[in-house]
């Protein structure tokens, strides 16, 4: 797996909302907004499902997924790509409840999706856009 950079690891840890893109097993592609997600180590990021359907779905059909870290004060912008396991019980799903609830006490915390990094790519314009970072 692929281990994030601090320089990237600060940019995570300045986003508060990340799109988060899946795709079906058909390739039918999905964004959604995610307020919880979460960089446990150089290489893990937990995303809390609280009100995914599509998504779920998808990640069931197809574990790849993309995250986009951007914001205004991320100094640049960066895709992570990875490979998602839903997580429904067990130790892991039982802190990420945790620290949703203590957040947030209202949300539901269905299911803990946890992506492995694969690999990292430039966002930003430019004649490096697009290239592989990591």
């Amino acid at each position: 797996m692929v281990q994030l950079s601090e320089e990237m690891k600060t940019a995570f840890s300045k986003v508060k909302i990340f799109p988060v893109a899946t795709a079906s097993g058909a390739g039918i592609p999905n964004v959604i907004p995610i307020g919880f997600c979460q960089l446990v180590d150089d290489e893990t990021i937990w995303i809390a499902d609280n009100f995914m359907a599509k998504s779920l779905t998808n990640l069931e059909e197809n574990p790849n997924v993309a995250v986009y870290v951007w914001g205004p004060e991320t100094g640049g912008c960066f895709q992570i790509k990875g490979e998602a396991t839903i997580i429904n019980s067990g130790d892991k799903f039982e802190k990420m409840r945790e620290i949703v609830h203590s957040a947030k006490p209202g949300l539901p915390a269905k299911n803990l999706i946890e992506v492995k990094i694969t690999d990292v790519f430039q966002c930003a314009p430019g004649p490096e856009a697009g290239s592989k970072l990591l």
